[in-house]
């Protein structure tokens, strides 16, 4: 199977870096996996609605362009859906099913997704009402991801 995540935006900080590494490789065991990093639009301190919105539709544009034909697409949103790991797990694997062995991962910028891409998502996650930091997304990701493929294939990582 072949796992895209594209995000928007680079991990800043080593220590995230490093995490992204280490599930990174773990996955490498599971499936084939790529990390494309894409740059956000930059906006001013104060952004109006119009100037968000606009910088969304040329992120859409930016992301559209790195999705595989044919792919499971996720976007990972606040509106989007909560599954347990065991769950998530089953959607993974009929995903890859359905999009032809590939499934693409979305995270937005700071202001989130275009609609665009949401609408063109059959999945859209949400990893919990909580408020996380926007870079700490990537990291529970890969991680989700590597559980789901431990979980499906028997592994003793979830318990």
């Amino acid at each position: 199977m072949n796992v895209t995540v594209i995000c928007l935006g680079k991990l800043k900080e080593s220590y995230l870096r490093d995490a992204c590494a280490e599930y990174t490789k773990r996955l490498g065991a599971f499936c084939k996996i790529n990390i494309v990093e894409l740059n956000p639009v930059k906006l001013p301190d104060n952004p109006s609605q119009a100037q968000i919105d606009a910088a969304l539709d040329t992120e859409a544009k930016l992301i559209t362009e790195k999705i595989p034909k044919g792919a499971a697409i996720f976007a990972m949103c606040i509106e989007g859906k909560q599954y347990s790991s065991e769950k998530f797990s089953t959607l993974l694997e009929n995903a890859g099913v359905e999009g032809g062995a590939n499934a693409v991962f979305i995270i937005g910028s700071s202001f989130g997704l275009s609609e665009k891409i949401k609408k063109m998502s059959k999945y859209k996650l949400s990893m919990s009402e909580m408020t996380f930091p926007h870079q700490l997304a990537r990291v529970m990701l890969l991680e989700q991801i590597y559980r789901a493929f431990q979980i499906s294939s028997g592994g003793k990582y979830h318990k």
